[in-house]
């Protein structure tokens, strides 16, 4: 069986970036899970506190802070899963978020770099030559098929997961690869 080694937070790698990839990592945490973590808290805290601890008529329905939590997330949890719902579906929030971030993002409008510019738009390309090609009743050329032949090299090296085209940028990260394709082998 092929075991993968699961790359830890500063792996030999990333040891170069440790400080931006922890950065990164804390900035991921604190805003997707613990921001919205203490801001809940925060919000029953304060809300109890200064509103429901001096009125009177609401501790009846509250007397406790442990209450107060419990009905508020029963009662807030389904109303923000259906304001999220709302956000996404129905109104046209969501649409307007993502066509921005369609507009602004340059990789909608030409090729990204990696295997769309080195593999698969050359394929269609030449796919589309060579069928203008046959359509005009015109033989395919020896370069032709060599073409075809590179390209369909290059596919095979991707799908075995390797990497095609400049990868001068990633070349820690091919040589760590490296090593535990080895290492992926000498355990079969």
């Amino acid at each position: 069986m092929i075991q993968r080694n699961i790359p830890d937070l500063f792996n030999s790698v990333s040891k170069k970036r440790a400080g931006f990839r922890a950065w990164f990592y804390l900035r991921m945490g604190y805003s997707i899970y613990w921001a919205f973590l203490i801001m809940g808290i925060n919000t029953l805290t304060v809300t109890y506190y200064l509103a429901i601890e001096k009125a009177p008529f609401l501790q009846v329905i509250f007397p406790t802070f442990a209450h107060y939590a419990v009905i508020l997330v029963i009662v807030a949890v389904p109303i923000l899963v259906l304001t999220g719902f709302i956000h996404y579906k129905k109104i046209p929030g969501f649409k307007s978020e993502a066509e921005i971030q369609t507009e602004q993002n340059p990789y909608v409008y030409k090729l990204p770099p990696g295997y769309w510019f080195h593999v698969i738009m050359p394929y269609f390309r030449l796919q589309s030559v060579m069928l203008m090609k046959i359509l005009k009743n015109e033989k395919l050329t020896e370069q032709d098929l060599e073409k075809m032949k590179t390209l369909q090299e290059q596919m095979d090296i991707l799908l075995k997961g390797g990497y095609v085209g400049d990868t001068s940028r990633l070349k820690d990260v091919l040589e760590e690869n490296e090593k535990n394709l080895e290492s992926v082998k000498t355990d079969e």
